[in-house]
């Protein structure tokens, strides 16, 4: 009974996972159908998404204080209703202020998620590993089915259904967890908001040696995945002379490897070590990015799939976190940690964009190459000589 209750709880986060992602996913493939109805740019609409995904890396660290003021769950069922709420409200915006501000409402409630969640899944498991990268694979899940399904819904019933579409996923994921998994008690009941984000304890987290290696390998994983799923289906037509139907299909492809990936992945960093598996998705990573910028078209899905696996890198990096962590810190250390390397991760789409702007595509995901080089060689240095970082 015991193992079938983690494993729900397993399920119903990932799921829960998936439903905040794919609420956010939807509104991408209806962008020009928002810009016709409000008679906006698509740089305001695109300012509203920024302003999303801004709230939502924001709010991984008060999210994670929240878990340990209440209660995991609570803060979970209330990270779903916001989405539900948000995505049926934004299907009904009246203007596009309203739909704007709804935006990063959305953004911000989705952000009360993951963090919390992870935190759950580390007390339900022992190989946190394998548990992390079955979580993490809600993300590319919801990737793969949120624009299939919301091209499908906009054309038969316009674009505010398939917006409404997250706030459908949402409700019985809230339903079904509220129903089957139990109250989860506070870590710290009594202690207030303003004590946990004090400043100097949160600058001494950071610069904890351990804490800031991961931070900075983290950031580099996330730089490479900002820039991968904001520019690779247009890097595929515009450098690799793609149809728009073939770059679509190879861009599936990569969620399809990176959603498979990286539960196995998980699994294999509780086998081999944190560091070993962060290893191989990095190394997979360096191969990946320059068979795209230098290969062969045929070694194009090749590519691809290496590309799919190193960005699994989240499995075991978040692994390594825990692995550092106080068992009485984790929910907000994990929250802050995020919010950190998701932040500075951001800045891939910018840079990437603007060097494709100045030097071409070529330079611009050849970055991508030195980026994940980079983290290979502080990985594999770190293990080397032994820094125990």
């Amino acid at each position: 009974m015991n193992w079938r209750y983690r494993h729900t709880v397993l399920g119903l986060c990932t799921l829960a996972f998936a439903a905040t992602m794919l609420a956010r996913l939807v509104i991408s493939p209806v962008v020009p159908d928002v810009t016709d109805h409000f008679s906006v740019s698509t740089g305001a609409v695109g300012l509203a998404l920024s302003g999303m995904w801004a709230a939502y890396a924001l709010t991984q660290f008060p999210s994670g204080i929240l878990g340990d003021r209440f209660g995991e769950r609570r803060v979970i069922l209330a990270s779903v209703g916001v989405t539900a709420a948000a995505s049926l409200s934004l299907a009904l915006a009246p203007t596009f202020a309203v739909f704007a501000v709804l935006t990063v409402v959305l953004g911000a409630g989705a952000g009360l998620h993951y963090s919390v969640a992870t935190s759950l899944l580390t007390k339900e498991f022992d190989d946190i590993g394998r548990a992390i990268g079955i979580h993490v694979g809600g993300g590319p899940l919801a990737g793969l089915i949120a624009p299939v399904v919301a091209t499908a819904v906009a054309v038969r019933f316009g674009w505010r259904a398939a917006i409404g579409v997250g706030a459908a996923v949402a409700v019985p994921i809230f339903v079904t967890f509220a129903w089957r998994i139990e109250r989860t008690p506070p870590e710290r009941p009594d202690e207030s908001m303003r004590d946990r984000m004090a400043i100097r304890p949160l600058i001494g987290l950071l610069t904890r040696p351990p804490i800031a290696f991961t931070t900075l390998v983290a950031f580099l994983g996330a730089f490479a995945w900002q820039a991968t799923a904001s520019f690779l289906p247009t890097f595929l037509v515009a450098f690799r002379d793609l149809s728009g139907t073939s770059a679509g299909l190879l861009f599936s492809a990569y969620f399809v490897v990176n959603g498979l990936g990286t539960p196995t992945i998980g699994w294999v960093s509780d086998r081999i070590g944190r560091d070993g598996a962060s290893i191989a998705t990095m190394a997979c990573g360096v191969v990946g990015y320059a068979l795209l910028v230098v290969g062969p078209r045929i070694a194009l899905l090749p590519a691809i799939v290496f590309v799919g696996v190193a960005m699994t890198w989240g499995a075991p990096l978040q692994s390594r976190y825990f692995d550092k962590f106080r068992a009485d810190e984790r929910g907000a250390a994990f929250g802050l940690v995020r919010t950190a390397y998701m932040v500075l991760g951001a800045t891939g789409s910018v840079v990437v964009g603007a060097l494709s702007d100045v030097a071409g595509w070529a330079a611009a995901y050849g970055l991508l190459v030195g980026v994940t080089g980079v983290a290979l060689a502080l990985l594999v240095g770190n293990r080397v000589l032994r820094l125990d970082l």
